[in-house]
C-alpha cells in the first residue's frame, strides 16, 4: 500500500476525465498506471469508488493510493548514521541535510532506508519494504531527529502519539525577513499548490485543505534575518515552511517558498570582494532540534536533541557578525 493522498477538483478542471486529471497531477506515474489504481479501487471521489471516465466536476473530493514504486526492493548500504540513541524497540537519527527518507522516484538509492537497512537488524514492516521502520518523515534537506521503529507493535503506539499530537517536536529555523512578534502562532489550512504540485498552500476556505497550526519563539533578530524556534501542533507536509513563508518569513535558502536555494556571504556583505566570498548555506535551513515522547514499552519520557548542522552554525556567526540589528 502507497501514500494517500487528498485532492479537491478546481474549476479549471470541470469536465476532465478522471484518469487524464490524476495523470497531470501525478506526473511520476504514466496514465496507463493511473488507469489500473483506479481499476484496483483505488480511487475514491466523494466517497465512492470512480472509474476511469468519470468527468471531475468542480468542489470534488478526491482520495487516491498511489502505488508503491516498480523497483527492486532497497537494499542495505554502508552509509554513515549518527544513532543519537537506540534500544530494541526504537532508534533516533540525526538525519543529515540531502537525504531522502525513503526510495522513489529519482531516489532508488542513498536513502535514510537503504542505511538503516544496513545498521539495524530488525525494522518495522508496516508501511512496507520501501518505508522500512519509518514512523515520520522530514524533507529531504531538513535535517535532524528522526524517529525509527524496530518492530510493528512499537511503530503502532508510536504511529498513534503522533496522531493524537503527544510526541513534542521543536524545530530551528533561519527565516529570509524578521518575524514582529516575540512569540506568537501561525493557523492556517494547508492544501496542495492548485498550479504546481511540489509546493503546498495556505487556503483559506474551510471546506479545502487540513487544519495546521505552527507556534513559535523568537530566538534572535539580525538585518533581514530571524533565528527563531518552531513547534508544529500538527504534522502537514511542508507545514513549517508554507507557514513561515505565509507571513512574510520563507525559511532561508528553501528554493520552493523563497525562490532562492543558497546564501552567500556576499548577500550579507555588500560591495564584498569576490575573492573573499564563501557559499554559507546550500540547502533550506531548517533543522528538527529536539524530540520529546513517552517510551512505548518502558513508559519513559524519552527527550534527544540533534545538534545544528556545521553549516547552519556557521551561518549563524555570519549573522551575528555581518547583520547585527543595531
Amino acid at each position: 500500500m502507497g501514500e494517500t493522498i487528498e485532492l479537491v477538483a478546481k474549476r479549471k478542471v470541470e469536465g476532465t476525465r478522471l484518469d487524464q486529471y490524476l495523470a497531470l497531477m501525478f506526473s511520476d506515474f504514466s496514465r496507463s498506471v493511473i488507469q489500473k489504481v483506479i481499476e484496483a479501487g483505488g480511487v475514491h471521489v466523494n466517497g465512492k469508488a470512480a472509474k476511469s471516465s468519470y468527468k471531475v466536476r468542480y468542489d470534488d473530493q478526491i482520495v487516491i493510493t498511489l502505488p508503491d514504486p516498480t523497483h527492486d526492493l532497497p537494499v542495505a548500504e554502508d552509509i554513515p548514521l549518527t544513532i543519537l540513541y537506540e534500544d530494541e524497540y526504537l532508534a533516533l537519527i540525526n538525519k543529515p541535510p540531502d537525504m531522502v527518507v525513503h526510495p522513489a522516484k529519482g531516489n532508488w538509492s542513498g536513502t535514510l532506508v537503504n542505511a538503516l537497512r544496513f545498521h539495524f537488524e530488525d525494522l518495522s514492516g508496516i508501511n512496507g519494504d520501501y518505508r522500512a521502520g519509518i514512523v515520520h518523515r522530514l524533507d529531504r534537506d531538513t535535517s535532524g531527529v528522526i524517529l525509527i521503529a524496530k518492530e510493528e507493535q512499537t511503530h503502532r503506539d508510536l504511529s498513534m502519539q503522533f496522531e493524537l499530537r503527544k510526541i513534542f517536536k521543536e524545530y530551528r529555523a533561519l527565516t529570509a525577513g524578521v518575524l514582529d512578534r516575540d512569540s506568537d502562532y501561525i493557523e492556517g489550512r494547508i492544501t496542495r499548490h492548485p498550479h504546481d504540485r511540489v509546493k503546498m498552500a495556505v487556503t483559506h476556505d474551510e471546506d479545502e485543505g487540513k487544519e495546521a497550526c505552527s507556534y513559535y519563539e523568537v530566538i534572535e533578530r539580525f538585518r533581514g534575518y530571524t533565528y527563531v524556534k518552531v513547534y508544529p501542533r500538527t504534522g502537514r507536509t511542508h507545514q513549517i515552511r508554507v507557514h513561515l513563508a505565509s507571513v512574510g518569513c520563507p525559511v532561508l535558502a528553501d528554493k520552493v517558498y523563497s525562490g532562492r536555494d543558497s546564501l552567500r556571504l556576499s548577500d550579507l556583505i555588500p560591495h564584498l570582494d569576490p575573492e573573499k566570498d564563501e557559499l554559507l548555506l546550500s540547502r533550506q535551513a531548517l533543522h528538527a532540534a529536539r524530540l520529546r515522547f513517552q517510551h512505548p514499552r518502558t513508559k519513559k519520557i524519552m527527550e534527544v536533541e540533534a545538534p545544528l548542522p556545521a553549516e547552519f552554525a556557521h551561518t549563524l556567526e555570519a549573522l551575528r557578525q555581518y547583520r547585527p540589528r543595531g
